[in-house]
């Protein structure tokens, strides 16, 4: 899963939403780089990627309800990162010139697993098999936490040539190995969905799919298949589909919608 658009729906835009309300505030104001516009034609809040495209933080938000957006401003989406920076600068601001974040705020070193071993002691997965898509044991693994799908460094096995992570099957605790091209994929399928531009879709629709935060964005073809489950066929395969992830949908630039990797 990724922490921060937990953060942003069960912290940011809901706890803080409900101390808005206490307060009888009208406004949250965050940090976030995206636009919130108004279209009266539809007669819905939209939520727009922001000018400075390479902070562009609208993947973290496709959760957000109309009345959330209605309720949202998002002053520092007009505005490029070196301008914000000027601004601080101007007015004194101690972070003016901090280090931009990369990684998730409470693993500044970005080592996740030792997180959830220091947290999660008693629930942490054992060591188990590296293995094939058909089954073939191909050596030991040190516990599913420290894999990712599309992963090639750090898998200490000696197959003669690159290989990688291509799946993790925590029901059986294996990590499969596979070939490049094996990463990819041309078909995920989604649920635990919102969608933003429209309340509902009954057809399908082209949009740009984003897999992971830090993806471009590829062309697909989207069609709702159950009433929470959405299925996404791609124009041309992508790398690394990895279940827990989100997927959000955009047209032009705007958010379209999203959910959670299946």
């Amino acid at each position: 899963p990724n922490p921060c658009i937990d953060c942003n729906r069960y912290l940011k835009f809901d706890k803080m939403f409900q101390r808005m309300r206490e307060l009888e505030y009208d406004y949250i104001v965050t940090g976030h780089y995206a636009r919130v516009e108004y279209d009266e034609e539809k007669n819905r809040y939209l939520l727009k990627k922001a000018v400075d495209d390479t902070k562009d933080q609208s993947y973290v938000l496709y959760m957000l309800t109309q009345e959330q957006l209605a309720h949202i401003s998002l002053p520092l989406g007009g505005l490029r990162k070196t301008e914000v920076r000027e601004i601080a600068e101007k007015h004194g601001f101690v972070n003016a010139r901090k280090h931009d974040s990369q990684d998730i705020c409470f693993v500044p070193d970005n080592d996740y697993a030792a997180v959830i071993e220091q947290e999660a002691p008693d629930r942490i997965p054992a060591e188990g098999n590296f293995v094939t898509e058909d089954g073939r044991v191909l050596g030991r693994h040190k516990g599913i936490i420290h894999y990712t799908v599309g992963q090639r460094k750090g898998l200490n096995l000696a197959m003669g040539h690159p290989v990688f992570v291509t799946e993790i099957r925590p029901e059986t605790n294996e990590v499969v190995i596979g070939e490049a091209g094996d990463v990819f994929g041309d078909t995920l399928w989604c649920n635990d969905l919102n969608f933003m531009a429209v309340e509902d879709i009954t057809e399908p629709v082209e949009v740009i799919a984003k897999i992971r935060y830090s993806h471009s964005g590829a062309p697909c073809i989207i069609e709702k298949v159950e009433k929470d489950k959405v299925k996404c066929t791609f124009k041309e395969p992508v790398r690394a589909i990895t279940p827990g992830q989100s997927v959000v949908f955009y047209q032009n630039d705007y958010v379209f919608g999203g959910g959670t990797i299946l």
